[in-house]
């Protein structure tokens, strides 16, 4: 057998690989690198190898791939391999053991590493100092990708995030949580598709993990190469790029039953289609899903009122014109359309609550960019365009009319019941230019300029039928424009020290809406004028590479975000921008068999942002006061034998309000003792495995499983949002028979059927009198089939 035709030239690629067959592994690593593999005993093709992922040479990747086994993969031409069998010499008493066999490739170069993308220039796993966690997209099935970025909390750790709705979510890494809720102020956590950052002062939007090549987690902070808006850290999805030699093509589709609830359908689609061969790509991929309903409303006398349906697609095209030169068109189009909120009452019932009205939502995004690369070697040069839009709608039950004027009574749900609605208009337009060098053992440099605007517009309503009553809404307008570097040497061998700075001029700005019918109080007079930070991000890294697998790292680094303008009712005020300094030590350990590492950090976060809600249960911002957070996270994972990977993952953080800020805060929060950080878990931990074996022939059973547990935590700070959550065990298992192109699976979700309080909130205005929760989906099960060809 031998697979795929040779290129005149060994080059490094990405691979991505899992444990399988060694005929169906070497048919997609000769597709990834160009090489020619192939066997001459037919016995060979069933031997299970070992997975591989990263950046590698044909050579590099076999070598990974065939470590430990009595098999080589012997050079015969250029970039041309055949796999053998290979009779270890019998080794004599007291001599020297004999070298495990390896590949006999072109060069003496060492087997290639985990590339981490996401540092802008490409550094090798063993090189990088600080956490990090990546997930191959091989690993996630279309059941997976229709959860979004749910899958990304359930696989790494370190990543949380509210449970308002798909669309309505914040998420956060690694403790640095601001608040529950979203608004004007800019997330803790920077979200990338590609090159291309998808949000600024807007919530998750949530898209599908349909297609994608793989996702990176980098803990935070990330000021020096991410700037504002990157406190926690970074969560970056990379899309497959379009293949420019192959016609190919994908579907899926699948059924969900869900227990106590309604069940729903999903599929999708994708196509390859090289417009020229070697020079002009086109990769396209639609998908639709309709998710049913499981929170009854026994005041409006419905069942199942939480139907979710989300359609979207996107499309790259990609042109390789020759002499290092690649240019890549991309767009971005989904939408999330809820009929209900998904709480429930405590009171009332696990999957029950009684409301007064409908309270949907609806989350549009698209999102578009250019990114033109030029390559001279180990020399880049990085140019990119974006633009990003998205519209977010949001109904809440309001108080009921009877009780508008005295917020401490109960609203009765007999009673008129008054909608508070929310519009949010985000658009965003982002270019940089960056030029980098990529050296030995992570050595390196980096320069970069940037730019950003960013415009979001809210508008408020008060809605009591017949009337629609507006509200003060803001619009707040930020631009920046930043120049960044990153140097990393290795003094002595096997140390490398690596400085940053990031030097960033934001032009704030801000105004009121809808003022026209509603005269505003102004408690800054100024709120309507514009106003300018310029900020300096300093940080500083070192690893020591203490053996071949073993490396240590220690780094420092700074993050922040700019203020803004807010509204609080009937009152417009500023609110400071916040800065975080972190203190981050670990140890990270690689070896075909085992992974494990470990990292410690001390957080000390200045003038904290909070998007908060008043005694009333209208949304506002302020400045929370100062904080700490202390975590601690470690990660495991064993392969015992080829097939089996286990892991195990655990974060404990301690998060602290060390002073209050008793200006600016909400005086129905300000009057209590704050002592931890909103939506912070003290405890969260995951196992999970994943197996595959071979049934005879091309078949091949498939299967992984987790069980992830989220410490508890509370909703916000203060006697009214100082509510408890949290404290649950989410599971799930899903297995799959097939072959290479065509399959069935089946997935099931919360095995359990376990309730919890993922999230305590349901509509901010009855928080005071409601007991709110926000259970887990109950037990469901999804059938489903994939084919590719």
């Amino acid at each position: 057998m031998v697979a795929s035709p040779a290129l005149a030239q060994e080059r490094a690629a990405e691979v991505d690989i899992g444990a399988s067959r060694l005929d169906a592994a070497i048919k997609l690593l000769s597709r990834q690198t160009g090489a020619s593999i192939g066997f001459r005993e037919p016995k060979l093709a069933h031997v299970r190898v070992r997975a591989v992922r990263g950046r590698f040479t044909a050579s590099q990747a076999l070598e990974r791939m065939l470590v430990g086994m009595e098999l080589r993969a012997r050079r015969v031409a250029p970039a041309t391999y055949l796999v053998e069998r290979f009779a270890a010499p019998p080794v004599a008493r007291r001599t020297r053991p004999a070298a495990r066999p390896v590949v006999q490739a072109e060069s003496s170069s060492t087997p290639g590493d985990i590339v981490v993308t996401a540092t802008k220039r490409d550094v090798p796993m063993s090189a990088y100092p600080g956490g990090v966690q990546i997930v191959a997209g091989s690993e996630l099935s279309p059941a997976e990708g229709l959860r979004g970025t749910e899958a990304i909390e359930a696989r790494i750790a370190s990543v949380a995030s509210t449970h308002l709705g798909p669309g309505r979510n914040k998420l956060f890494i690694r403790g640095i949580a601001d608040s529950s809720f979203v608004g004007p102020t800019q997330s803790t956590v920077g979200q990338y598709w590609g090159n291309s950052r998808i949000t600024y002062s807007a919530p998750d939007p949530n898209l599908r993990l349909y297609d994608v090549k793989s996702i990176e987690v980098l803990e935070g902070p990330q000021g020096t190469l991410y700037g504002a808006g990157s406190l926690g850290g970074v969560v970056r999805v990379v899309p497959r790029s379009p293949d420019l030699r192959t016609f190919e093509g994908a579907a899926w589709g699948g059924v969900l039953a869900v227990q106590h609830g309604q069940p729903g359908v999903d599929g999708g689609a994708i196509l390859n289609i090289p417009l020229k061969e070697d020079v002009i790509g086109l990769r396209a991929l639609a998908f639709g899903s309709i998710e049913g309903g499981y929170i009854d409303d026994v005041g409006r006398g419905l069942e199942d009122i939480n139907r979710v349906r989300t359609f979207g697609g996107r499309a790259a095209l990609r042109v390789d014109p020759g002499d290092g030169w690649t240019v890549d068109l991309n767009a971005v189009g989904q939408r999330i359309h809820g009929d209900d909120s998904q709480y429930a009452e405590r009171n009332i019932g696990e999957l029950d609550r009684a409301s007064g009205i409908a309270q949907p939502f609806r989350n549009d995004y698209w999102l578009a960019d250019l990114v033109a690369r030029k390559n001279w070697g180990s020399l880049e040069l990085t140019s990119s365009l974006g633009y990003a839009g998205q519209y977010v709608f949001e109904r809440f039950e309001g108080p009921a009319l009877s009780d508008a004027g005295d917020p401490a009574m109960r609203p009765a749900v007999s009673a008129p019941t008054a909608a508070y609605s929310q519009e949010n208009r985000i658009s965003m337009v982002t270019g940089e230019l960056r030029l980098a060098r990529r050296g030995e053992n992570g050595t390196g440099w980096l320069l970069a300029a940037s730019l950003l605007r960013n415009e979001a517009q809210t508008n408020r309503r008060m809605e009591a039928a017949p009337s629609r009553v507006p509200l003060t809404g803001v619009t707040n307008h930020v631009e920046e424009a930043t120049l960044y570097g990153e140097f990393t040497a290795e003094p002595i061998e096997q140390f490398t020290v690596t400085l940053g700075g990031r030097l960033t001029h934001a032009r704030l700005s801000g105004s009121s809406e809808d003022v026209a019918e509603l005269i505003a109080f102004r408690v800054d007079p100024g709120a309507r004028a514009s106003r300018s930070e310029t900020r300096f991000l300093p940080s500083v890294a070192a690893a020591y590479r203490a053996a071949d697998r073993l490396t240590l790292f220690a780094r420092y680094q700074q993050g922040f975000r700019p203020g803004g303008i807010a509204v609080r009712r009937e009152f417009i005020q500023r609110f400071a921008g916040d800065r975080v300094s972190t203190m981050e030590a670990g140890a990270r350990y690689r070896s075909p068999a085992l992974d494990l590492a470990v990292s410690a950090s001390a957080t000390r976060w200045i003038d904290i942002q909070a998007d908060l809600v008043d005694g009333f249960g209208f949304p506002t911002t302020a400045n929370a006061g100062d904080g700490r957070v202390l975590s601690l996270g470690m990660i495991a994972r064993w392969r015992p034998i080829a097939g089996l990977e286990l892991d195990a993952a655990l974060y404990l953080n301690d998060s602290k309000v060390t002073e209050r800020s008793l200006v600016t805060l909400p005086l129905e929060l300000g009057t209590a003792e704050i002592e931890r950080l909103p939506n912070v878990a003290d405890a969260s931990g995951r196992l999970g495995f994943a197996y595959t074996e071979s049934l005879g022939g091309d078949l091949e059973l498939s299967a992984n499983g987790y069980a992830r547990y989220v410490g508890k935590s509370t909703l916000g700070i203060g006697p009214i949002l100082g509510r408890l959550q949290g404290d649950y065990l989410d599971t799930g298992v899903e297995a799959r028979v097939g072959d290479a192109r065509r399959g069935i699976s089946l997935a099931l979700t919360n095995l359990l059927d376990a309730r919890g309080n993922r999230f305590a909130l349901g509509s901010p205005f009855l928080i005071r009198d409601r007991d709110q929760t926000t259970p887990l989906r109950p037990r469901s099960i999804r059938l489903g089939f994939d084919l590719s060809f």
